[in-house]
């Protein structure tokens, strides 16, 4: 027995030394008690206050598996089967309502694994800027006195910021291994909004600042990994369209083409280049694509094709964001005078008095990237009919009550009198109000999947009139609900686009910029297939 005793004594030991192994890297460990609460306050875990740090070291560590290391985890299955999807795999029927499966299946396909992440969130400075634009960078190096050279590329802008990252909280006496909100002392609501948008993580209608914050600063590993993965994959691609360059085809060239493959590109040829020296720059440069050089590196590879005179990668991801401003300003011209002023009123836009349509529409467009307030009285134009029709029966307002009791009321009428019911809740404030909040938080959760699949076709019609958009004749009920859909979600959320996941969205926004990234780096493989071809018959 005593042997036995020694024996668990010595097993429980070891058991403890692999848990306090597993726990004393955690990154969470070396973070100060204002961090920890920021982390479960972001993450919306909620935390006594006040609390010792053991105890909030304890609701972390419960924690930390499903949102830093695997946030997947807290994934609906419709995310799951999407994110598997974004990433090539074939999901079974049957494994759609298996989320155990899924989970498994995301696991395995996962960006990066348990010990990365932990490191990740060791070293937040070498990854959470690597996601901001060009502008962001420079204004955070403009007001913190961050000196970089000219010109100002993104690789300078970014490795500048990076390396005074530290220093500048020191200064300001803030943290920074989970930076607080000194971090974007510089971007504004509309960037916070923006940059959601831009990397497919649907912003809800909030207005409050630490809000937007948070949601920026929670998802920016998810928004990372994801970029890193995309620029990988475009590497790679890099590496086959210049695994064609054997050096036959290469000094099978006329002077023209080696000169139109450098300048598509992007080699720089010294003036005066003779034709060998521009056969040797093609070279230097394929070697440096595949790794053939020991200079080389993936990153400054990948850079040095795909830039031109900048960083032509930055710029083709920026006429993706342009794309997609262009795509709302598209759908705002149609809108009618009573919608963009519906649009601004949502987001707090003061209408001076007399605005004509244009000018309302370059407001709108303005604040493309505004959020709006949580609810107001637009947000029951898109419910269904029944859910308008329950709200009047339980808000307690005579007026509204009795439109819901006429078995002949429109839903254009219902739709007016829950509006107005609203207005008043609003304005009495107190348990009117918060009644009417509530009953709108949980119709629209419940019906964000469904909406508009209970609409006739009159309703989705009178609908789109709202918005001032023309139904074209012969126009299915299918098409009118995915129009209304559209111009719902535009009005919502301005340029966004919110995705059922956080990845769909990326990959709509750097689809183009891969697409012109990738045409450029095949263009000179094409003609060097073309010209192997040519050597091939001349052999």
């Amino acid at each position: 027995m005593r042997w036995l005793s020694t024996v668990l004594s010595l097993g429980l030991a070891a058991d403890a030394v692999a848990g306090s192994s597993w726990f004393s890297k955690a990154a969470y460990n070396k973070w100060h008690e204002t961090e920890l609460e920021r982390w479960l306050s972001d993450n919306d875990i909620p935390y006594p206050t006040p609390a010792d740090r053991k105890d909030l070291e304890n609701l972390i560590q419960k924690n930390w598996d499903s949102y830093a290391v695997a946030p997947y985890k807290n994934w609906d299955t419709d995310k799951l089967t999407a994110y598997l999807k974004s990433k090539g795999v074939e999901t079974k029927e049957s494994a759609k309502s298996s989320k155990d499966s899924l989970l498994n299946q995301v696991s395995n396909a996962w960006y990066e694994t348990e010990d990365k992440a932990q490191t990740g969130w060791t070293n937040v400075q070498d990854w959470i800027l690597d996601t901001w634009s060009d502008s962001a960078l420079k204004a955070f190096a403009d007001k913190h006195g961050i000196p970089v050279p000219q010109p100002r590329t993104r690789d300078t802008l970014l490795q500048k910021v990076r390396s005074n990252y530290q220093t500048v909280a020191n200064k300001a006496g803030e943290t920074a291994s989970y930076p607080g909100d000194w971090l974007y002392d510089t971007w504004s609501e509309s960037d916070l909004k923006e940059w959601l948008d831009t990397h497919g993580f649907p912003a809800p209608q909030i207005t409050d600042r630490n809000r937007l914050i948070a949601m920026v600063r929670r998802n920016s590993r998810l928004a990372y990994l994801k970029a890193q993965e995309q620029k990988a994959s475009a590497s790679a691609s890099a590496s086959a369209a210049y695994a064609t360059l054997t050096d036959k085809v290469i000094d099978a060239w006329s002077e023209s083409q080696l000169k139109e493959f450098c300048d598509k590109n992007g080699i720089n040829v010294p003036q005066g280049s003779k034709t060998n020296e521009l056969r040797a720059l093609v070279r230097k440069h394929r070697a440096a694509i595949l790794g053939d050089n020991v200079s080389a590196s993936a990153s400054s590879a990948f850079g040095a094709a795909t830039s031109k005179a900048g960083n032509q990668y930055a710029k083709a991801t920026n006429d993706a964001s342009l794309a997609a401003q262009d795509a709302f300003n598209k759908a705002t011209d149609a809108w009618s005078e009573s919608r963009l002023k519906a649009y601004l009123d949502a987001r707090g836009i003061p209408v001076p008095q007399g605005s004509k349509t244009d000018e309302l529409r370059a407001l709108v467009r303005k604040n493309a990237h505004k959020a709006a307030h949580p609810y107001s009285a637009w947000t029951w134009d898109d419910l269904s009919y029944d859910n308008l029709k329950k709200y009047l029966a339980s808000s307690g307002n005579a007026a509204a009550q009795k439109v819901a009791e006429s078995g002949s009321a429109t839903r254009d009428e219902l739709v007016d009198a829950a509006q107005s019911a609203y207005s008043s809740a609003s304005s009495a404030g107190g348990i009117s109000y918060a009644s009417a909040t509530s009953y709108l938080a949980q119709a629209t959760e419940a019906a964000k999947k469904s909406t508009f699949d209970t609409w006739s076709e009159s309703e989705l019609k009178a609908y789109l009139d709202s918005y001032g958009v023309p139904v074209p004749q012969g126009s299915t009920l299918n098409e009118l609900r995915a129009e209304a859909r559209k111009q719902s979600t535009y009005f919502k959320y301005g340029t966004s686009n919110p995705a059922s996941t956080a990845f769909a969205k990326i990959g709509e926004n750097v689809k183009d910029a891969y697409h012109w990234v990738l045409g450029h780096l095949t263009a000179g493989s094409e003609v060097a297939k073309k010209k192997a071809g040519e050597v091939k018959e001349e052999l």
